[in-house]
């Protein structure tokens, strides 16, 4: 790889089976119900064809149930990152209060410990949730990094349109309001910077990137909606995208889901998802395109490579935390 580019850090939000029918409202959830043996191998062999090492963010859930073990171990033997995904996988996480945050974070940790035999060092809040009780609880155990944020505007639409293609209740949907982020989060940084804690501490945030200036997200999610669409408009949004970040020198964490890569062929049980009506070909075939166009640009890194260049240097913002 070219070392003069600059870094992109490429991560995938390992979410189950269940963990989308738990969000979705779906009680056949509490059975656990996974897709793990079909996506682990599969998703492997795609990185090792791209030479691409990442980081997955994992649920403890997952990794305290005997039947996921073998599979988790897979990854961290693959030389990929394993990083915190909380316990429950509750996107309502930033409800919890404090205790409670450090229960969901010391037993996905400990879970994840004892499946790859070392302590994750970052942090992604399931449905991009967070608070100032999670950014204390991840400076006081010693976390490199949190990567929950996702600043843009959108965010409340796609949580309309969600709640609309669900079977929710009005209970439910309550305690879903915040899923997606809020219009305020827009406002925040695009580039990574180091929040300042009311404790004195401070964290190490990398936001899941989007458009600079434009704030628009350009995760493989919404490259494949457009892709519905046209494959040239989004093959010109992706070029928009990275030549904005080029501008800003912003350098991108990119981020995937286990249903970007996924097709309704394999899991016909989350068909109610958007897109779940490509197939896996169809969707590895852009996956690689967009990686191929990424690795044209930057050097594709997993998480802590990021967060530890980023810590080295001596101009990074420093944002205190209201």
């Amino acid at each position: 790889m070219n070392t003069m580019k600059p870094f992109a850090s490429v991560s995938l939000d390992l979410d189950n089976q269940w963990s989308y029918m738990k969000t979705h409202g779906d009680r056949e959830w509490e059975t656990f119900p996974s897709y793990f043996p079909v996506f682990i191998p599969y998703v492997l062999d795609i990185l090792e064809r791209l030479h691409l090492s990442i980081t997955f963010f994992v649920v403890g859930q997952d990794a305290a149930l005997e039947k996921n073990k073998d599979l988790l171990a897979l990854l961290s033997k693959h030389g990929h990152e394993i990083g915190n995904h909380s316990f429950h996988h509750e996107p309502w996480l930033h409800l919890y209060s404090k205790d409670q945050i450090a229960e969901e974070i010391h037993r996905a940790e400990e879970q994840l410990t004892q499946t790859i035999g070392l302590k994750p060092v970052g942090f992604r809040g399931p449905g991009f949730s967070w608070s100032a009780d999670l950014l204390d609880v991840l400076a006081e155990n010693k976390y490199l990094y949190d990567a929950s944020l996702l600043p843009t505007y959108i965010g409340p639409f796609a949580r309309l349109y969600f709640f609309w293609t669900s079977d929710l209740s009005n209970e439910e949907k309550n305690q879903r309001k915040a899923l997606y982020g809020n219009f305020k989060d827009g406002l925040k940084p695009v580039k990574p910077y180091v929040w300042k804690l009311h404790s004195g501490s401070r964290m190490l945030e990398i936001p899941v990137t989007t458009i600079p200036i434009l704030k628009l997200p350009f995760h493989l999610s919404y490259l494949l909606y457009l892709s519905r669409f046209s494959s040239g408009l989004m093959s010109l949004y992706l070029k928009m995208a990275i030549v904005l970040c080029q501008i800003t020198r912003t350098e991108p964490s990119f981020l995937l889901h286990p249903l970007d890569l996924l097709g309704g062929d394999q899991v016909p049980q989350l068909a109610f998802f958007p897109g779940m009506d490509l197939t896996s070909t169809q969707k590895v075939k852009l996956f690689e395109k967009v990686l191929q166009e990424l690795a044209a640009h930057f050097t594709l890194v997993n998480m802590s490579a990021h967060a530890r260049a980023v810590l080295e240097r001596s101009n990074i913002r420093e944002i205190a935390f209201s």
